[in-house]
């Protein structure tokens, strides 16, 4: 973590559309932000739910002071891998579980007066660059933060993946697919697949199959200084390459996806006092002592 002074000017405010609450909360926010000298620019489509057409919309790749995304975790992956490079972002719980959005809507402003004097830290989160080459030529490019999946849909049958890193054979196998996970992401969709919990400072990728066809397949844990490549070796299957469950397309035979770590990284602001255990034991309700969800008035 890093913590220093921050002269603030230009805020960015990005809501879930889909929730009356965020963008109501966006707008109040924006209001709040003005009243003290400092600019606030909303998401084109809040802006477009209150009928502002005519105000400029926030826009990731120009330069913040700070990003603010109320939502949850989906609405704080969707700004955070396109932000400007060493924009700090602060996520803003307003649904459920939010591992990466730690304030909750009733600590919003009593937070923001803790970052906007200064007392706050950053934790920098590793992306992934993501490449599906086509085999018959052509290359897509994606980031990611929690994860890159490739996946058979629902009426495909079992298909045949091959998984290397750096170049060296891990296994060809049958399955319903593997994910490609940050540490960010070991508490999403590779948590539910039976993944490990990796703590999000570690330098390593998580690779876990899905239902794999062969019991002693694995998760694997791997360094992220290398680079790995998952091969479809399946025809005539409808299988999808999905990144950070919101971007993605479909593969075909012989498409090969390569992940390596990326060169950007993602700034979250750190508030609150609860560890990233604090964390895990009030969200997933191991319990023991001071189980209960961080206090977010603090």
């Amino acid at each position: 973590m890093s913590r220093k002074r921050q002269r603030w000017q230009r805020i960015g405010v990005v809501a879930k559309v889909a929730s009356r609450e965020a963008v109501h909360t966006a707008h109040e926010l924006a209001e709040w932000l003005r009243r003290r000298g400092l600019e606030a620019v909303l998401d084109e489509a809040t802006l477009r739910a209150r009928g502002m057409t005519g105000e400029p919309p926030f826009r990731p790749e120009e330069p913040y002071d700070l990003v603010i995304a109320l939502g949850g975790d989906g609405t704080l992956l969707a700004t955070a891998r396109h932000l400007a490079p060493g924009t700090p972002i602060m996520g803003v719980n307003l649904g459920n579980l939010g591992f990466l959005t730690e304030v909750g809507r009733g600590g919003l402003y009593p937070a923001l007066v803790q970052v906007l004097a200064g007392n706050f830290a950053t934790e920098e989160r590793s992306l992934l660059d993501v490449e599906l080459r086509r085999s018959g030529g052509g290359v897509l490019s994606f980031k990611v933060l929690n994860d890159a999946v490739v996946t058979k849909s629902a009426l495909a049958r079992i298909i045949e993946l091959t998984l290397q890193v750096d170049g060296h054979l891990i296994a060809r196998y049958r399955s319903d697919g593997v994910i490609i996970s940050t540490p960010t992401g070991s508490t999403a969709y590779n948590l539910s697949a039976g993944g490990p919990i990796v703590h999000p400072l570690l330098p390593v990728i998580v690779l876990t199959p899905i239902c794999p066809h062969t019991l002693s397949l694995r998760p694997i844990v791997v360094p992220d200084s290398g680079s790995i490549e998952v091969t479809l070796e399946t025809q005539r299957e409808e299988v999808y390459l999905t990144c950070d469950g919101q971007e993605g397309t479909s593969l075909g035979h012989r498409d090969t996806v390569r992940v390596t770590r990326s060169s950007a990284v993602v700034r979250l602001v750190k508030v609150l006092t609860p560890s990233f255990y604090d964390n895990l034991r009030a969200k997933l309700r191991w319990g023991g002592l001071e189980s209960r969800p961080p206090d977010e008035t603090t």
